[in-house]
């Protein structure tokens, strides 16, 4: 049995830097190839600017959506995360990095209220529908920018009707959609 490789930031000012990953089967990081894959799709997008954005890392495991973000460019990021294990893992890497960035550890059904944000990353774990929950409660507690790009990776059995799709992209089990939130 291989053992899998530290996720690592792709691109950008920290590039190559090795983050932290929690052990144990709480938390599935996102694996290199697709988060490249994603990342590939932003950069070249002309619906994309990630320099100057301010992210939402929802399911932030290792936060390795939001570093990289960050890394190419973004302003700023708030983490969202509740598994302890995986908090560790979080702080140790928006230390190392030392990102502009922070935490809001718990539940994402229960947020408080927070700024508007404009590119969200949506990766929770598979097959509990929490994708639809987690964006009802972000629109209610005023966290989505009018027009925000959400990037959301759904797993075997989760799905939901979104807006018009800007790209679409199958990485093994799971899915990526990305779209608009409305422009309200």
């Amino acid at each position: 049995m291989t053992t899998p490789q530290a996720p690592r930031i792709i691109a950008g000012a920290w590039k190559g830097r090795k983050l932290t990953a929690p052990t144990g089967l709480d938390t599935r990081p996102t694996n290199t190839r697709a988060r490249q894959a994603i990342f590939d799709i932003l950069a070249h997008a002309p619906w994309c600017d990630l320099r100057g954005a301010k992210v939402l890392d929802v399911f932030a495991g290792t936060g390795a959506y939001g570093l990289e973000a960050l890394s190419r460019g973004a302003a700023s990021a708030v983490f969202f995360e509740q598994s302890p294990a995986a908090l560790t893992a979080l702080r140790q890497n928006i230390t190392a990095c030392a990102a502009n960035a922070r935490i809001v550890a718990g539940n994402i059904l229960t947020a408080p209220p927070g700024d508007p944000h404009n590119l969200i990353f949506l990766d929770p774990p598979y097959a509990q529908n929490l994708i639809p929950q987690a964006l009802t409660t972000l629109r209610t507690r005023n966290w989505l920018a009018p027009g925000a790009l959400i990037i959301a990776e759904f797993g075997p059995g989760d799905d939901m009707e979104t807006p018009e799709l800007l790209a679409e992209r199958a990485h093994g089990k799971a899915r990526v959609k990305i779209w608009r939130e409305d422009q309200k």
